[in-house]
């Protein structure tokens, strides 16, 4: 169908938690080709389709060349072992922050025709499995942040001219 753009951080449908998909029909064929196709843009790793204004539990992702789409996903398993890095997020542009995550990750969901789907991965990949789920809970990965970042994230926040031109 289409780009979509990003809803920005401040926008109520990023805190609201998403409802769970319950009729696979043309609209949601229609859903998810759009958050294909706007993952599908550079430096875009993983789009949730709150991030697109729609309030349902369904993201795409963008890694290493895989490209694909979860509905109705739920974290299944978390390693113990963790992964410190840089983590962004399209709807807070040109930021970025440390964020501690599981290194690797196991999503569970379904397809456009309901069957099981199950994405796994480490590094980038469980980095994006968890900050897309997160996004479905309506949390954004600032929410993330030990107490002094998060009070360094909301300042470097209102700088941006984004913010102020919600």
């Amino acid at each position: 169908m289409a780009f979509r753009p990003i809803r920005r951080f401040g926008d109520p449908i990023l805190r609201m938690p998403a409802e769970p998909i319950t009729e696979f029909d043309q609209r949601l064929r229609a859903i998810v080709t759009d958050l294909l196709d706007t993952v599908d843009a550079p430096g875009h790793a993983g789009v949730a389709a709150p991030q697109i204004g729609i309030g349902v539990r369904a993201f795409s992702y963008n890694v290493d060349g895989e490209i694909g789409y979860v509905l109705n996903p739920e974290l299944v398993e978390l390693s113990e072992e963790t992964q410190d890095g840089v983590e962004a997020c399209l709807s807070l542009p040109n930021l970025g922050f440390n964020t501690r995550r599981a290194q690797r990750a196991v999503v569970r969901g379904v397809d456009m025709a309901n069957e099981p789907v199950t994405v796994s991965g480490t590094g980038l990949m469980a980095r994006c499995l968890q900050h897309e789920t997160d996004h479905l809970a309506g949390k954004v990965y600032i929410q993330r942040l030990d107490p002094e970042t998060r009070r360094e994230a909301f300042s470097q926040i209102r700088d941006q001219e984004w913010f102020w031109q919600r």
